[in-house]
Parts: C-alpha cells; sequence; structure tokens
C-alpha cells in the first residue's frame, strides 16, 4: 500500500458523528432540581378538592374576623320591634326572636368558633407532639407515655368534658369573666382530650427517622439529644403534624359545637355556632332557615378543613407525593 492510498479515507467507514446533544436532552442535565416545598405545592394543586377546601376555609376565615369590620351592626342588639323578620336587605339572614341581626350573630359566632378551633388544635398538637417525640426517641420513656396515651383514649370524651365545664365553669367564670373564663376552660378542655392520635403518628415516624443514616451520624459526632431533636427529628416529622392540626380544627370546632348545643358552652348572650343552633330549635317549625344557617356554617367549615387536611396529606408524603 502507497503512501497515498493512506492517505485516502476508507469510503465503507462511515464518518465520526459531530452532532450537537439535542437540545431537550441538555437542558434535563442542566436544570437545576426542583425544590422540596415546590414539589409539594403541585402535588397540592393537583388535588383539587384540597384546593377548593382550603379557598373555603380561607374565605370563613375572612368573613368572620374582617366582615364585622365592613357589617357594623352589634350582635347583641335586642330590636323587639324587628323581631322574628326575613331575609332583607338591612338584614341579610333575618332577625331572630329579640330582633338581633342574625348575620352578624352568624360572623361573631363564628369568630368564636374557630377561634376555639384553632386555639385548641394549637394546644393538643403541642402535647401530642410532646409526647410522641419523646416516647418515640428516649426508650425509656416510650412505655411509660405510650400507656398514658392508651388511657386517654379509653377514657370517654363527652362525659369527660361535660364533668370538667361543670367542676371548672364558676371557678374559671370568677376569675377570668363569664366569656373569658369559658373560652379558657373550653379550650384546655378540647386540648388535653384530642391530642392522643397525634402522639401515636408522631411516635411512629420518630422510630424510623431516629435509625436512618443522617441521625446515626449526627450521633456519632456527639450532637446532643435536644438538638438531634431540634435539628433533625422535628423538621422530618412536619408532614403528620400539619396533617394533624389541620383535622384537629375540625374536630375542635364539633366538640364546642356540641357542648353549646348542649347548653354548657358560652352563656346564652354570647354567640356560637352550636348556641345559634340550639337557640333556633325552639323555632324550627316556624322559622327553619335559623337551623339551616348556622348548620351550613358548621358543615362548610368542617369540610373544607377535612379536604385540606386530606390534600397536604398527600402532598407532604413522599411515597405519594411521586405518583
Amino acid at each position: 500500500m502507497t503512501d497515498k492510498d493512506r492517505l485516502v479515507p476508507d469510503e465503507g467507514l462511515a464518518p465520526a458523528s459531530t452532532a450537537v446533544p439535542a437540545a431537550g436532552t441538555l437542558e434535563e442535565f442542566t436544570k437545576p432540581p426542583q425544590s422540596q416545598w415546590r414539589e409539594v405545592w403541585h402535588q397540592f394543586k393537583s388535588h383539587k378538592g384540597a384546593l377548593y377546601g382550603g379557598l373555603l376555609f380561607l374565605v370563613i376565615i375572612l368573613w368572620v374576623y374582617l366582615g364585622p369590620l365592613l357589617w357594623d351592626l352589634d350582635p347583641t342588639k335586642i330590636d323587639i320591634r324587628a323581631r322574628n323578620q326575613g331575609p332583607s336587605l338591612a338584614h341579610p339572614f333575618g332577625t331572630d326572636q329579640l330582633g338581633r341581626d342574625t348575620f352578624s350573630r352568624m360572623m361573631a359566632g363564628g369568630k368564636t368558633s374557630v377561634s376555639v378551633g384553632i386555639t385548641a388544635m394549637l394546644l393538643a398538637l403541642g402535647l401530642g407532639s410532646l409526647v410522641g417525640v419523646l416516647a418515640g426517641f428516649f426508650k425509656r420513656l416510650d412505655g411509660l407515655l405510650m400507656r398514658l396515651t392508651d388511657l386517654f383514649l379509653a377514657l370517654p370524651l363527652l362525659p369527660l368534658l361535660l364533668v370538667m365545664m361543670l367542676l371548672f365553669r364558676d371557678p374559671l367564670n370568677a376569675a377570668f369573666g363569664p366569656e373569658q373564663g369559658i373560652f379558657i376552660l373550653i379550650v384546655v378542655s378540647i386540648g388535653v382530650t384530642s391530642w392522643m392520635p397525634t402522639a401515636r403518628i408522631v411516635r411512629g415516624d420518630v422510630l424510623a427517622i431516629k435509625e436512618r443514616e443522617f441521625v446515626l451520624a449526627a450521633r456519632s459526632i456527639g450532637t446532643t439529644n435536644t438538638k438531634m431533636i431540634l435539628r433533625h427529628i422535628l423538621p422530618n416529622v412536619l408532614s403528620p403534624i400539619m396533617v394533624s392540626a389541620t383535622l384537629g380544627i375540625a374536630t375542635a370546632i364539633i366538640t364546642e359545637s356540641s357542648l353549646s348545643f348542649l347548653g354548657l358552652g358560652f352563656p346564652p348572650d354570647f354567640p356560637t355556632w352550636g348556641r345559634l343552633l340550639f337557640d333556633a330549635t325552639d323555632y324550627l317549625q316556624q322559622y327553619p332557615e335559623r337551623v339551616f344557617w348556622p348548620g351550613l356554617a358548621i358543615s362548610l367549615t368542617v369540610l373544607s378543613v377535612n379536604y385540606l387536611g386530606d390534600g397536604l396529606r398527600d402532598a407532604l408524603d413522599p411515597r405519594i407525593r411521586g405518583r
């Protein structure tokens, strides 16, 4: 073979490919990873029930807290001449047997009921998270705290609440006044009797997380238990805590409404949705709409919170989020 033949490329061999990779493929390699909270929000938006439930709950919150600023009728003002009126421009939901505006009483009652639900939920969430983290992280406390949790779960909730209301109503009323005292009593009563599900859920997650590699690595470098819980355990159990928080609001609102309906809640002249429902039962045949409005408000609030909790559970669970 001559030198000239060596310089001529073989016609049977294809030239080396110099094509640039497709733009889409290159973007896939250079695209920054999506943040976890953006993935959570994307999954939450895909749950239509949770999205609509969150919007409805936000509307209810704005209505009960900001509505009285725009609708300035006093919910406790008595006007006998305007009693038992139907819906009108002056009174969109009508008036009750004493001439009080039902629309303003619905907003005032919703503010009380939602405030009780949120405050009682925070108390139950704090107690449940504390017991769950301690029981899951410290093995020597696990048996004692879980047996205490089982004991509270075995107690009948409604009779226990009734006994607490009867025992502590008068002392708290004398110390803080009838409205503030009943508010504290109802919040504490609901909070200390509804922390158990949160404790059991948090304990199960802590038991699984404390055996993970990053926790073992943190323990190997001498991280204290307090820093271990605050920096590594609690941030990884936020998912069940947030879900329990949303569902706890619904439970607390139903419990407060039940107590008020039984006449053991706030004073008769202090409106709550349960108290409005109780007052309307005497006029059920003549004015059935009086039962409809507070019942609808309770149902919509509880339904929206439950849908919101379902959406948060699906969005925050990594096993479901990838589906």
